[in-house]
């Protein structure tokens, strides 16, 4: 009988597409079950010291629903040639307030409006949430690289003529955040047009509305400034950068990827926080963060850092069932406590606290805040943000942020609801 050779092709390749497929499963569901756990890291928390260590060799074994790598993010601003009148027509001053978390919006807006008038954005001072508490810029951000971002979108001058930044001389225009060019030209601009410098204080609606009119070239201005402009002075940029170094060598097992939790103690006490019912809970405290991450799969041995100062005994549900959990002061290097650790404002440890958030590798917020969309945008920026919505009894295998709370749709459009896990 003859042997029709289309046939024995069709089988053969039939046979090895089996065997690939076995192997692929083999590889993703049984092989990892098999290998054995490298040894734990003996850690003391009480007496952890950390220096400015390097990477150590990461293991390549998951341990848990990581999300894996993706291709990086294209930006969403095309640098423009500045065409503007060579002698600017005044000065746009304001400050930043509230956290960083509402930093990158505040340069915006300045940058926006600064650049429709024709103006010079002086540099911004950093006020605390104190009365009369004001820092440097140049003590939180790198002033070089600031001015550098804005270069060819508006003129930025570190130190204005003083008749100008006289502040009992200026006056006072709030405006909205995402301000439009239709506000500023029918707000702004009459006023700019007869006192010349003003200063500008930004206003956040609890609902932000998009533009009316969206101009393609205004969103461009202000992406830059939101995602580029702000980066850290030197010595702070170090410091933070060592200790996710630390976090990332501390968490071998799970190849140097660690969870960042918004979780601090003092918000979780308060009223309005619990002020829900069951099914549209506001906030969750350690255990049940704990809880949710063990239950989506999350190895014990995951590390975990929290924006909490300082260990609280309420703390210990949740490094009971993750042991590597740590809050900054556990992992910053001793000599520079006295510097960052400020017992009297916490203004570095706020931006410290939203660094190591943007670079965790899973970002989980205990309550609702904007400090939230602020680390989703430095997610999205480093293209590491992945938007799910999670059916109950699913395990997502790649993940990378966890919104709990229904609250932060209104703050971050980007993401959707995680709900109802049981």
């Amino acid at each position: 009988m003859a042997v029709d050779l289309r046939q024995v092709m069709a089988a053969f390749l039939t046979f090895s597409m089996f065997i690939m497929l076995g192997n692929m499963i083999k590889k993703d569901h049984i092989d990892p079950l098999l290998e054995p756990l490298p040894d734990t890291p003996r850690v003391q928390y009480d007496v952890l010291k950390i220096s400015k260590p390097g990477m150590v060799k990461l293991s390549e074994v998951n341990y848990g629903p990581w999300k894996d790598n993706d291709e990086a993010a294209r930006p969403c601003w095309k640098k423009p040639t500045f065409k503007g009148k060579e002698h600017s027509n005044g000065y746009i001053f304001f400050s930043l307030t509230h956290g960083p978390e509402f930093h990158a919006s505040q340069i915006a807006n300045a940058v926006l409006i600064a650049r429709q008038l024709g103006a010079t954005l002086a540099l911004p001072d950093i006020r605390g949430t104190k009365l009369g508490e004001k820092r440097r810029f140049a003590e939180i951000y790198n002033v070089d690289k600031f001015i550098a971002s804005l270069n060819g979108v508006v003129r930025v001058d570190k130190n204005p003529p003083a008749e100008s930044s006289n502040e009992k001389k200026l006056h006072i225009v709030r405006v909205p955040n995402r301000v439009s060019e239709d506000y500023i030209a029918s707000n702004i601009k009459p006023i700019f047009q007869s006192k010349r410098n003003l200063k500008i204080v930004t206003y956040f609606n609890s609902s932000p509305k998009i533009m009316e009119k969206e101009n393609h070239q205004s969103n461009a201005y202000q992406c830059l400034a939101t995602f580029e402009s702000l980066k850290l002075q030197h010595d702070l940029q170090e410091l933070a950068d060592s200790m996710v170094g630390t976090l990332r060598s501390l968490s071998a097992k799970m190849n140097g990827r660690f969870i960042a939790i918004d979780l601090r103690v003092e918000m979780l006490g308060k009223k309005s926080f619990h002020e829900s019912d069951a099914e549209n809970k506001k906030c969750f405290n350690a255990e049940e963060i704990g809880e949710f991450l063990k239950k989506i799969g999350f190895h014990t041995d995951t590390t975990i850092y929290l924006t909490q100062t300082g260990w609280h005994s309420s703390l210990n549900a949740l490094r009971n069932v993750f042991p590597n959990t740590f809050t900054k002061d556990a992992i910053m290097p001793a000599d520079e406590k006295a510097k960052f650790m400020d017992l009297e404002s916490n203004g570095y440890e706020k931006i410290i606290d939203y660094y190591m958030c943007a670079q965790g590798d899973v970002f989980v917020p205990a309550f609702p805040s904007r400090f939230y969309g602020g680390v989703v945008g430095e997610q999205l920026l480093l293209a590491r943000l992945k938007s799910l919505s999670l059916p109950r009894k699913l395990l997502i295998r790649r993940l990378i942020i966890f919104p709990l709370h229904s609250q932060e749709r209104a703050l971050c459009p980007f993401m959707l609801l995680l709900k109802n896990w049981k």
